[in-house]
């Protein structure tokens, strides 16, 4: 097992070891990584430009890590959203640093290549509208509740 150093930036250890395997922080990607539970891999960037779906690791100016699904590929950025998110970011690419290629999800390991979660992409992109507005709806009822 290869450790990071406190003083080694996500891009020095990529750039060293060229796959990285993290534990997931946060709840952007509900539900497929639970925070404390689940852990990702993700592959150093290449040349190549990523597709549509993709779930990079990116730098978010000026020092913060985030890992979020490309939902458009345009020809100067990529649009990003996490999966349980409902604000888009852009992304540029010499922000990101590296793709996703595996993760553990209930102590299960998945390859991006395996079907369940392919069909899991497809699905939950395709519902993302909707989940989206579902959400807006529920933040907009709690904050009348709240205020009421």
């Amino acid at each position: 097992m290869r450790l990071m150093t406190k003083t080694m930036t996500y891009e020095q250890y990529l750039e060293q070891y060229d796959t990285m395997t993290y534990r997931n922080v946060g709840v952007s990607m509900l539900p497929m990584l639970r925070q404390g539970r689940d852990t990702f891999t993700v592959t150093k960037k290449t040349n190549q430009r990523c597709k549509q779906f993709d779930v990079i690791l990116y730098r978010r100016p000026p020092s913060s890590y985030v890992l979020h699904r490309i939902i458009e590929v345009r020809s100067h950025d990529y649009v990003v959203l996490g999966d349980n998110c409902i604000n888009k970011e852009y992304v540029k690419e010499n922000d990101i640093i590296g793709v996703l290629s595996s993760f553990t999800h209930k102590g299960k390991s998945y390859p991006v290549s395996d079907k369940r979660y392919r069909l899991y992409v497809h699905i939950w992109c395709k519902t993302a509208f909707v989940r989206i507005v579902c959400k807006k709806i529920r933040i907009r009822l709690q904050r009348k509740l709240h205020a009421a």
